[in-house]
């Protein structure tokens, strides 16, 4: 009985193979006509069940009568883009929107640092030039 488990279990994790590869996580790369490059991550999650019985010890039936199952479940949900523009690379997060106050504050985070750091940069660009 444990053969036939086996090749249950081992039909149904080559399908999951099939669908889920690193092509899936980490996707193509798109390129935009303004020479923005986006790469699309995602999250898999999978669940996987199985079961079965010897029919021959239950029912008298001939030896070696199997029966049995498997089931599986696959998830995959866009998390975020790495956007790529010339030097620059960034991540740009697929989320729901926040529900409260400190998480649209946490969101705004990566924001708020690169305007402060474009506006030091050019700050010192201008005093440079005096």
């Amino acid at each position: 009985m444990s053969k036939n488990v086996s090749e249950v279990l081992g039909a149904s994790m080559s399908k999951v193979r099939e669908m889920v590869d690193a092509n899936t996580v980490v996707g193509t790369p798109i390129d935009t006509a303004n020479g923005v490059t986006l790469i699309p991550i995602s999250r898999i999650s999978f669940a996987m069940a199985s079961g079965g019985a010897d029919l021959a010890a239950k029912n008298n039936a001939p030896s070696g009568t199997f029966s049995g199952g498997a089931g599986c479940g696959v998830k995959i949900t866009p998390v975020a883009f790495v956007v790529i523009q010339g030097d620059r690379v960034r991540m740009l997060p697929i989320t729901e929107p926040a529900s409260s106050t400190s998480e649209r504050i946490v969101e705004q985070i990566p924001d708020l640092v690169d305007k402060i750091t474009g506006l030091i940069s050019s700050k010192k660009e201008d005093i440079s030039d005096i």
